[in-house]
């Protein structure tokens, strides 16, 4: 009995600390934010403004000179700044919480053609994981599966809720396919060199992703019995519905999967990774095809690039006119989510203004997600996801939040990381 109720009390505390901070209750009254430089994610910037925001929703967006009467509760903002809350796209935040505990692995499903697996089932809005992401402005996600060469369909949530079902901000938004690799490189921590090698089974995956998509529209244009639920899961792309979003890093795999979709009907793509991307800037303009960008932190892929290839990508796909955005998909991309507003602070060191790296990581991406009604910028009618910062929240050494707003909610910005922060800090004060 006494190792059973050691053991009980084991479970109790474990569940205990596996908790997430409590979601915070719907807005109750009339907030204003005054004094502080807004940014509003769309290009402009407002020196001492007012923001205004009642029942989820902002009501007015200006100067703090305008003669408007503040309503409810008041917030002194001088010398602050005020930004829409960051989106990171492309995450599996929720899906798993520890890599190395399979049974917290829920983020890759068997077999290889998967668009019937949607991920937003296994979101986890208890992982400690995705509470982390708020304190630096990251207050939606959307939560994306991997594995095979079609994943499955990604859905947009914001990061404080009870369950999935508050935490969707758009339901099944797209489905993820993996583009066949043309060309592969040496695995250098094997000692292989770091040298492309040509696929030769290439042909042969293409064909056997435009068999599947032949075989969808022959079953979803007949009345075939019993249903197949991965050739149901395209209806949609192939009405115009959903989008696609292409998972291709390479020049010549991003020309084909390109003409792929164009071959296939697919009216709504989305490049994700996009490594070459800027060597195909034409072909993505004349399609009106945005690119979800690697992660700027990263190392050149071949030996002939640029050493600062990965940091000026943004820049010259931008130049180039293409609607980009940024993710952060890789190695420890979860725990990293948190630092996507400095992989756009990066891109301001290597030819952005302040304002176009802002837009990288609030209303482009919200725009490339089809969100943008509602959210990725500070504008009249849209939802109050928003933070107070003490200083640049692009810039690592200023970005502190002060207050943050999910859909006008005054969530908390505690984790169990500041936690830990303040208990230590405590000891060593003494």
């Amino acid at each position: 009995m006494k190792k059973l109720n050691i053991l009980l009390l084991t479970l109790c505390f474990a569940a205990f600390s596996y908790a997430q901070q409590t979601p915070a209750d719907k807005q109750s009254q009339a907030i204003t934010i005054e004094g502080a430089t807004a940014h509003l994610g769309n290009g402009e910037v407002i020196e001492n403004a007012l923001i205004m925001f009642e029942n989820g929703k902002l009501t007015f967006v200006g100067s703090a000179n305008a003669k408007i009467a503040r309503k409810g509760q008041i917030i002194d903002a001088k010398g602050k700044h005020v930004y829409p809350g960051f989106i990171a796209p492309n995450s599996t935040l929720g899906l798993v919480e520890i890599s190395a505990v399979r049974a917290t692995n829920d983020d890759d499903e068997v077999g290889a053609m998967n668009p019937h697996v949607r991920s937003i089932i296994a979101y986890n809005t208890e992982s400690k994981v995705v509470e982390s992401m708020r304190p630096n402005g990251v207050l939606m996600a959307q939560i994306t599966p991997r594995g095979g060469r079609i994943s499955g369909t990604s859905s947009v949530v914001q990061l404080d809720a009870w369950n999935w079902e508050d935490a969707v901000v758009k339901e099944d938004d797209g489905t993820h396919l993996n583009w066949p690799r043309a060309y592969s490189r040496g695995r250098w921590w094997l000692g292989e060199p770091n040298v492309l090698k040509e696929n030769k089974n290439y042909s042969k995956e293409v064909e056997e992703l435009n068999n599947f998509f032949a075989q969808s529209k022959a079953y979803l244009a007949s009345s075939t019995s019993p249903k197949n639920l991965p050739f149901e899961a395209l209806k949609g792309l192939i009405e115009g519905s959903k989008k696609l979003y292409i998972h291709v890093d390479y020049e010549k795999g991003i020309t084909d999967a390109v003409n792929f979709a164009k071959a296939q009907n697919i009216k709504h793509i989305v490049i994700v990774g996009g490594y070459e991307a800027n060597n195909v800037t034409e072909l993505l303009k004349q399609n009106n095809i945005p690119v979800l960008l690697q992660r700027t932190h990263s190392r050149p892929n071949g030996d002939d690039h640029d050493y600062d290839l990965p940091y000026k990508l943004a820049t010259q796909l931008v130049n180039s006119g293409i609607l980009v955005g940024l993710e952060n998909a890789g190695q420890m991309e979860r725990m990293n989510a948190r630092n996507l507003p400095f992989l756009a602070g990066t891109t301001v060191a290597h030819g952005l203004t302040k304002a176009q790296a802002l837009s990288l990581i609030t209303l482009n991406t919200a725009k490339i997600l089809g969100i943008d009604d509602s959210v990725g910028s500070l504008e009249v009618g849209k939802d109050a996801t928003l933070f107070i910062s003490e200083g640049d929240a692009l810039d690592m050494r200023t970005n502190k939040l002060s207050k943050a707003f999910i859909q006008g909610r005054d969530i908390s910005l505690e984790t169990h990381q500041t936690e830990l922060y303040k208990r230590y800090s405590a000891k060593y004060k003494q």
